[in-house]
């Protein structure tokens, strides 16, 4: 059955923040123009079976073994019926009202948005004002954790590469669109919370696997669509401010890090070279007129 809107959730063992944002965003998923289809990858919290009876008209999905967040992203939207496909983490939901409405307005009326981009605030408390005072434009890149596909646009593209594991699948998608002539346009009347405390990650057990797949991310794209003349200098600059800022001030965990992105790097050297999408010198310095991600939205 079609519909007009898809909202897709990936979630593994995190229930209690998967329940909070399902109550938020029901009223949204018992819509008839609405389907929800959540992949459950691999959970040993009892998520599936939560899910199944407490939110019957959400569509399931279910890895016996975890396959990981780039695959089941893969997967959602592949299989996804509606025209627009909302993106959302487990711990992220919608604080403005009207949500569906201001995303069908936007993509017709701009034929040539491949993704918006929410307005996205990370913090466990949600700030006591929420007014708005940006306007839309057209940035780089999106965030994971809260953005939407006009579905055709997903269609002309690869999918993500699972081989990056975590970080990065958003920008690598984003190169692609532009290679295609689609937009991607941050829209700030779409406010998302995403309830997590990012100061608390530095002192988290994931903090030095984040850095190490954060980091050889954005070689990889390097790798795949810069100019080559731009590669060298980026490349070093990047990783001198890595040595700097966390290896010369004894961050052992850091230091790891960035020494198993290093041979990330030359592992997967073959296959950058084979699927590399390179942008020439005209097209870099379009794309780099654009305006940054918006990642963090600061009342």
């Amino acid at each position: 059955m079609s519909c007009k809107y898809s909202i897709l959730i990936t979630s593994k063992n995190r229930l209690t923040d998967l329940i909070f944002t399902l109550n938020k965003i029901n009223y949204l998923i018992e819509r008839t123009d609405v389907e929800c289809l959540l992949y459950d990858d691999a959970s040993t919290d009892g998520t599936y079976n939560y899910v199944k009876e407490n939110f019957p008209k959400i569509i399931l999905l279910r890895n016996e073994n975890s396959l990981g967040l780039i695959h089941n992203r893969n997967v959602l939207l592949n299989n996804c019926s509606g025209e627009y496909a909302i993106s959302l983490d487990d711990d992220a939901h919608f604080e403005s009202e009207n949500v569906l409405e201001i995303i069908e307005n936007h993509f017709k009326t701009n034929s040539k948005c491949g993704v918006i981009a929410c307005r996205i605030f990370w913090g466990l408390k949600l700030p006591n004002t929420s007014i708005l005072n940006e306007e839309i434009i057209r940035t780089k890149a999106f965030v994971g954790c809260g953005h939407i596909w006009n579905i055709k646009a997903w269609r002309e593209i690869a999918n993500y590469p699972e081989w990056f594991v975590f970080y990065g699948e958003e920008e690598f998608a984003a190169f692609q669109l532009f290679k295609k002539a689609w937009e991607i346009q941050y829209v700030p009347q779409i406010l998302v919370h995403h309830r997590v405390d990012i100061k608390s990650r530095k002192q988290k057990s994931d903090y030095q696997i984040r850095l190490r797949r954060s980091l050889r991310s954005g070689w990889y794209l390097y790798f795949l669509f810069y100019p080559w003349n731009q590669i060298p200098k980026r490349f070093s600059y990047t990783l001198w401010i890595q040595i700097k800022k966390k290896v010369l001030k004894g961050d052992v965990k850091a230091t790891f890090a960035i020494l198993q992105a290093l041979g990330d790097v030359i592992i997967h050297f073959p296959k950058l070279m084979k699927i590399s999408n390179r942008l020439n010198k005209s097209e870099f310095d379009s794309f780099n007129k654009f305006e940054e991600t918006k990642i963090y939205w600061n009342p």
